[in-house]
């Protein structure tokens, strides 16, 4: 956030040149599991993170945390940490991304999903009129599980994340999910190497960007 590129800052070059809104990594990583979820560990000084990244033109934030199991108060533990989380970045009037992943392994993990369904809906209801987040989740079990979370008035978009699933699987769910965007991390990686040379690392990504894209839309 705080370089240049070609003599702009970050978040103005990605935007004004690039056409990709900036979006900030504010979580501090994973705690140790308990009640069948990794919270977020405390973020120390994140109103003043915040302060640099409205003055660096930075759009909004994302902040990670894990449900491993359909443990309903842990999960209900997550989504009130995200929540309280995002109400401290929609308070700087940045757009926060809240990510309760669910684990792509977990048992019951279509139970894991009602559970994190319910707690969504309940953590927007608090929210004051024209507040909006973005949410990021795993793909369902489920096709247009999150249909209706989609389309609530406080929810700007709902992006997934591959979870570790292969590109292929990960676009092949995606596509039967209407209205859900790609916002795959590890599934955009496949395929590419530090061995490779310019050419065809940039034939692999834009091949894959493509991919992803198709996906989104279908």
């Amino acid at each position: 956030m705080d370089r240049t590129i070609e003599g702009m800052p970050t978040g103005d070059y990605l935007w004004e040149k690039k056409g990709i809104v900036p979006i900030l990594k504010v979580d501090k990583g994973l705690a140790a599991e308990a009640d069948g979820v990794q919270l977020m560990k405390p973020i120390p000084g994140l109103d003043e993170l915040l302060e640099r990244a409205i003055s660096k033109h930075i759009f909004g934030t994302k902040e990670r945390s894990v449900i491993k199991s359909a443990n309903k108060c842990g999960i209900q533990a997550i989504v009130d940490q995200q929540f309280e989380v995002g109400s401290q970045i929609l308070s700087h009037e940045l757009v926060p991304i809240l990510e309760p992943e669910v684990d792509i392994k977990a048992a019951d993990k279509a139970q894991c999903e009602v559970l994190l369904k319910e707690a969504l809906f309940v953590g927007l209801a608090k929210l004051t009129e024209g507040q909006q987040v973005m949410i990021k989740i795993t793909i369902p079990t489920v096709d247009d599980f999150y249909a209706d979370l989609i389309a609530h008035p406080k929810v700007m978009r709902v992006v997934a994340l591959s979870g570790g699933y292969t590109q292929k699987e990960a676009n092949r769910l995606l596509a039967r999910n209407h209205g859900l965007t790609a916002s795959f991390s590890r599934a955009l990686a496949d395929g590419l190497s530090a061995q490779q040379d310019d050419a065809v690392f940039n034939k692999v990504l834009q091949d894959s960007v493509k991919a992803i894209y198709k996906a989104s839309i279908t």
